[in-house]
């Protein structure tokens, strides 16, 4: 079991952790998440690992509250233990040797994304951070990217955060005014990752797309996080989550993790109404 040690809410919908977890933390890297139960009767869900602290041996989590167990992970407070807490599992994001890197992130996505802008930023990359939320009541680590970046776009879809429009119209005027990137990193929603990576193919720049699809097992037995990547099946826990933006079947993904919702949001539903019997 793994003691919560903060617990601070990011916005109404997302929370961030950090949990005593001196196993994983010896390990982890940015990209690679790992696997928890809240109970011992608990599904198993994935959380990337958001940062980390080797020397305090802490890791923290950043989760958005969509379906039953991420409503009964946030009804855990300071103090309270989580059951099960596995990792860290997926490949590391690639950061050696790059010299100049686009880091595109949106939503909940950014927690995925700001640990691979700080590890960039500390091995001496030139960051460029672009990030986009709905509206400025959902932005998250907007401190965190600044620290961490070279420039730093913000971007909503209602303007009250940054400038009004989609991370790709930033990207667009960052390639447009010559910027020349070893590597573009997008971590986001599926539509959002599609239209990055379109772009960067019109301007020839390479791009890695975390894929966060739904996990169970975290091994590749389970099949759920399967994606088709250059014309072939890959597992998102196993082979990634990182791969060539390129070359991914976003319209089959999209498809197939639209069908998960109805479950999530009943899933989340029974577990509102079992903590309201409880009071």
């Amino acid at each position: 079991m793994n003691k919560i040690l903060e617990k601070t809410p990011l916005n109404p919908t997302v929370t961030r952790m950090v949990v005593d977890a001196p196993l994983v933390a010896r390990k982890a890297e940015p990209g690679q998440f790992i696997i928890l139960r809240v109970g011992e009767d608990g599904e198993r869900i994935p959380l990337t690992v958001a940062d980390y602290d080797r020397e305090k041996g802490t890791v923290t989590i950043i989760f958005q509250i969509v379906g039953g167990t991420t409503e009964k992970l946030n009804h855990l407070n300071a103090g309270d233990f989580i059951h099960d807490f596995v990792g860290p599992l997926g490949r590391p994001t690639e950061t050696e040797g790059l010299k100049k890197v686009a880091v595109v992130g949106g939503g909940v996505g950014c927690a995925i994304a700001y640990p691979v802008a700080k590890k960039l930023h500390e091995l001496g990359c030139e960051v460029h951070s672009v990030v986009g939320f709905r509206s400025k009541e959902l932005v998250i680590l907007e401190e965190e990217f600044a620290a961490v970046s070279d420039k730093f776009c913000r971007m909503s879809d209602d303007g009250s955060f940054g400038e009004k429009g989609l991370v790709t119209d930033a990207l667009r005027r960052l390639l447009e005014a010559g910027e020349q990137y070893d590597e573009v990193i997008t971590i986001g929603p599926l539509i959002m990752m599609k239209f990055v990576c379109k772009l960067t193919k019109e301007f020839g720049v390479r791009t890695i797309a975390s894929m966060n699809p739904i996990m169970i097992d975290g091994t590749g037995m389970c099949g759920c996080c399967r994606l088709t990547v250059g014309g072939k099946v890959r597992f998102a826990c196993v082979d990634g989550p990182d791969f060539d933006g390129h070359q991914i079947d976003f319209d089959e993904a999209m498809a197939r993790s639209s069908s998960y919702k109805e479950f999530e949001l009943k899933a989340r539903e029974d577990a509102c109404n079992l903590f309201r019997e409880v009071r």
